[in-house]
């Protein structure tokens, strides 16, 4: 069976393999990332606090990657990164004092999301756009996200056999747990392989190759596009604030803290829930060529937070999970289509920036609301960050349909 497009390239196969091995690592860490802290003795605000970091320190360091990318080798920011990777793996392994996490979580490419919200992302989106087809680019970033997803579930069921282990040795959870960092910080090494094998292929027509070739070296990152990438920037800004409200290790910390949830049965609900999540944006290629990719991107996801409020609601942990599992089986069916419509408004020299400063906000946006959350849990155990952040996508749904609804990407005004 073919994964990829039929048009993808080599460099596309590599590209997928490379993003799914770190959505393993993410959807272990994720999940084991608030029991970690927990279990060395650390606080709610502080698992918040060290989340922040993390998105912090990722988006500036994804930011000025996106925006030098223009005079940067693509294969050599890619496989810096994956150093990157391995050195945080080995951080969280060896230490304890939060100082020291906190500053590896800041620098390093620890992802509390769940999501990919890492200085791979903009480097990465810019390259795939250009291994396939334009008719086909949202088919692919569906199957790119697929394979990722598919893997962070993979991964999040894995984050329960730290404690399984702990209680079956009598080893310290932590301890445990410092094995599975580890690995995770092995996957750098993965990725790099993976990097290595880019022979920088394009799928671009011979009038834009052409150009490309012979151009000068552009002088910004961000040219005629900037306009439209700076709107998107700032509705993505306030979907990526609400959704820091409800990443993996909130919702976590959230489940073992108000239904006493262990870890090895929240692990399970987030690895149901990242499955559910990358199955489901299969659906989103065939979906935005019937409805087009903005209303794909708004129909699918104003559902979906209106689940995540409800969990908050819930009577129990049982329907908690089932109102986060309907949340997740929408939730992600805009990703294919919001890179594939980025990557289609801008010109193919400045992908690359757009991906970083339309993705930065996924992280540095979202990095100030999981201390804002872990705050909420330390004084009430109400899932008060479910609903904030439910609130606040939906404010950001309205106002992408009422801006960009009459604005289709370059693929749909053709078909017109």
């Amino acid at each position: 069976m073919q994964i990829l497009p039929p048009s993808a390239t080599r460099d596309a196969r590599w590209l997928v393999a490379a993003r799914t091995l770190r959505s393993l690592g993410d959807g272990l860490t994720s999940v084991l990332l608030p029991a970690f802290l927990l279990a060395l003795g650390h606080s709610e605000l502080e698992v918040g606090v060290l989340s922040t970091a993390a998105l912090i320190g990722s988006a500036a360091l994804t930011l000025a990657v996106g925006l030098a990318a223009h005079r940067l080798a693509p294969r050599r920011v890619l496989l810096a990164a994956s150093v990157l990777l391995l050195l945080t793996g080995f951080g969280f392994a060896v230490s304890s004092a939060f100082a020291v996490l906190l500053l590896v979580a800041f620098v390093g490419t620890l992802n509390p999301s769940g999501g990919d919200v890492s200085v791979f992302l903009p480097t990465e989106q810019a390259l795939l756009a250009e291994t396939v087809e334009p008719s086909e680019r949202t088919a692919l970033f569906a199957r790119y996200n697929v394979c990722a997803g598919l893997a962070v579930a993979l991964g999040a069921l894995t984050a329960g056999l730290p404690a399984w282990l702990a209680a079956r040795t009598g080893a310290d959870l932590a301890d445990a747990a410092r094995f599975a960092f580890a690995g995770y910080g092995l996957l750098g090494i993965a990725t790099a392989l993976c990097y290595r094998r880019l022979a920088g292929a394009t799928r671009e027509p011979d009038a834009v190759r052409k150009r490309e070739h012979t151009a000068a070296l552009p002088r910004r990152a961000l040219g005629e596009s900037r306009g439209i990438v700076l709107r998107l920037t700032a509705l993505f800004s306030l979907d990526s604030f609400g959704g820091g409200f409800a990443i993996n290790a909130i919702l976590v910390l959230w489940l073992l803290q108000r239904h006493a949830l262990s870890l090895e049965a929240a692990s399970v609900a987030m690895s149901a829930a990242a499955l559910l999540s990358a199955l489901s944006q299969l659906a989103s290629a065939p979906l935005a060529r019937r409805i087009g990719l903005i209303r794909t991107m708004v129909f699918t996801h104003l559902p979906a937070n209106a689940f995540l409020i409800g969990a908050a609601f819930a009577p129990d942990a049982g329907a908690a999970v089932a109102c986060l599992l309907a949340r997740a089986a929408l939730s992600q069916m805009d990703v294919p289509a919001r890179q594939a419509y980025v990557m289609s408004v801008v010109r193919p020299e400045e992908r690359a920036a757009a991906a970083s400063v339309t993705n930065v906000p996924r992280s540095l946006a979202a990095a100030v609301s999981p201390s804002l959350a872990g705050a909420m849990l330390g004084a009430s155990s109400f899932g008060w960050p479910l609903v904030a952040g439910g609130a606040l996508k939906i404010v950001y749904d309205l106002l992408l349909l009422a801006g960009f609804r009459h604005r289709p990407a370059r693929e749909e005004r053709l078909e017109q």
